[in-house]
């Protein structure tokens, strides 16, 4: 019988102007994995096209697609490199071309640009509970680590103690301030640099940097976006997508200024991304009232693990 060619050419820039395309694609591969996962009723919506520009934008090059015989994307994979930490997602193939190899096409050449990067780590995360997707990451070369739990609660608009934000400050006084942050992370996490998402932040007006401690004696940050994740979507949740503490009681005191912060923007709630193996925290935040919505597997490339600070705390969202 006469087929279509289906041939796809890639990888190639995934751009701004891909965007509308880009969140049909996303809709379409996520709410059919649901789907076949046995949540029939979920349809995953489309994203604020600001948060694609934030994940276009960080990834630079590492923003890749792939075209079928029509020009149509057929595929993507935004791969990402915080200094030496380097992890992709989200990606997806379309649904009506999910047997012919092109996952497998799509991860391989995030590795091989995250590789060319010389990251140390490199990672990303998947539904613990679709068994195919861990085994098809692991047939590529990808180890189970543990759980991302994402854990929501509700705001409070109590100022939090010592709690500055960086976008309150004159430029000259915030350049000092960041480079404490920098310094911070770097200390915990050696190698690791969360500059580019706090300077794109800014640019694209999606959150703050919260800092506690005084000027000189940062304990602990934050990088919080307050803009909604889903197109049309009301600001009801701020999100904390960078944290580095010097103690589990600096954390708390990080969280607890999103929060205030999180009530000054109008949001009802703040959600985190709390790591697996920090159960102390973990502990900790469900004495706080965090709740737990939701759960993602962190995997790691063989030779590329991600490294535990050997004291303090240190989360790194693995997704937009």
């Amino acid at each position: 019988m006469w087929q279509l060619e289906r041939a796809v050419r890639g990888p190639l820039p995934l751009t701004e102007k891909d965007i509308p395309a880009l969140n049909r694609l996303f809709a379409d591969a996520f709410t059919d994995r649901y789907r076949r996962d046995g949540l029939v009723g979920v349809r995953v919506p489309f994203l604020n096209p600001a948060i694609w520009r934030y994940a276009l934008s960080d990834a630079g090059a590492g923003a890749m697609c792939w075209r079928d015989e029509a020009d149509k994307l057929v595929a993507f994979n935004i791969a990402h490199r915080s200094g030496s930490e380097g992890w992709m997602g989200p990606l997806a193939v379309r649904p009506d071309r999910q047997t012919g190899g092109l996952g497998k096409t799509i991860v391989r050449a995030a590795i091989d640009w995250l590789e060319a990067q010389g990251v140390a780590t490199l990672g990303l995360e998947t539904m613990p509970r679709t068994v195919d997707n861990i085994g098809f990451y692991g047939r590529l070369g990808f180890v189970p680590g543990h759980l991302t739990i994402t854990m929501t609660a509700a705001v409070s608009a109590t100022p939090g103690a010592g709690f500055t934000t960086l976008g309150a400050l004159e430029p000259a006084e915030r350049e000092q301030r960041l480079a404490e942050v920098c310094g911070l992370v770097a200390r915990l996490a050696p190698g690791v640099d969360f500059g580019r998402e706090i300077q794109l932040t800014y640019e694209l007006g999606l959150g703050d940097v919260l800092l506690v401690g005084p000027p000189g004696g940062v304990t602990g940050f934050a990088l919080c976006h307050s803009a909604p994740l889903a197109e049309n979507g009301a600001r009801e949740e701020s999100r904390v997508l960078k944290v580095a503490a010097l103690s589990l009681d600096a954390l708390l005191a990080v969280l607890d200024a999103a929060a205030a912060w999180a009530a000054r923007q109008g949001s009802r709630r703040i959600g985190c991304r709390c790591q697996g193996a920090y159960g102390e925290a973990y502990r900790a935040l469900i004495g706080r009232g965090f709740r737990v919505r939701w759960t993602d597997l962190r995997m790691t490339l063989s030779g590329h693990p991600e490294a535990a600070p050997a004291a303090g705390i240190v989360w790194s969202n693995w997704e937009v």
